[in-house]
């Protein structure tokens, strides 16, 4: 990959920091992180990553609340977002999608898929990402 990819991930839990991180520097994309729903959807048009991983849970602000911000902006399509949570109840699946969710995984999940998955969101043009 010529140009390194920045994915910006939005999560507060250590150890889902650390191994997100890992999978992915080694894939070849820079990784920057974020841990407080409160200034998530600001981190992200200041840093303008080409891809945004963002946890439903979060503390002072829910990932549902950061999505429906970043897709009610300017640019509402302006970067793919994989929503991560814990809890994969269909009805949390059907509202991330709804709110403008590009893709949706559960936790736990392993290596191989986290960076299938960034590698498909990065390559895909924008509004057609899988």
């Amino acid at each position: 990959m010529g140009d390194t990819r920045t994915v910006l991930l939005v999560e507060d839990e250590p150890n889902i920091i650390e191994a997100v991180r890992f999978i992915l520097t080694r894939g070849g994309f820079h990784v920057a992180t974020h841990s407080d729903g409160a200034d998530a959807a600001e981190a992200v048009r200041v840093r303008r990553p080409d891809l945004v991983i963002l946890d439903v849970m979060l503390p002072n602000r829910s990932g549902f609340d950061i999505l429906e911000d970043l897709r009610g902006g300017d640019d509402p399509a302006a970067v793919p977002i994989l929503m991560l949570t814990a809890r994969g109840q269909t009805r949390e699946r059907e509202m991330a999608l709804r709110l403008g969710a590009t893709q949706f995984m559960t936790k736990p999940f392993s290596n191989a898929e986290m960076l299938e998955a960034v590698r498909a969101l990065c390559a895909a043009p924008q509004g057609d990402a899988p």
